[in-house]
């Protein structure tokens, strides 16, 4: 059996952030501002999110801010409600893979 991932607040800029829901909620660009859907794949500077026409739509994570959904199932144990993290683009600029391995030291001196 696979176990989930729990996945806290504090700790979600440092998670995989494909599959989770999102919206655009402040950019530099106004015409990206109110985008909404799951993510699909993420690069060093940009998140591609499919909208609900089955759009990709590539969101450059400097300089925009993020509402993320926390399914129940992922979130704090005895939760019950999804929860929504508000997220600064810029704290998300990173290879994927590097800001994942960064869980694992903040775990072992946290």
């Amino acid at each position: 059996m696979i176990s989930k991932v729990e996945i806290l607040p504090s700790t979600l800029i440092f998670h995989e952030l494909i599959g989770l829901e999102t919206k655009v909620i402040c950019s530099t660009n106004p015409s990206l501002i109110g985008i909404r859907g799951r993510v699909i794949n993420e690069t060093k500077n940009m998140l591609v999110i499919e909208n609900s026409r089955f759009r990709e739509l590539k969101i450059p994570k400097a300089d925009s801010e993020f509402i993320f959904r926390i399914p129940a199932e992922l979130s704090e144990k005895g939760r019950r409600s999804d929860t929504f993290v508000k997220i600064q683009g810029n704290l998300l600029l990173s290879q994927p893979e590097n800001r994942i391995k960064n869980i694992k030291k903040l775990r072992k001196w946290g």
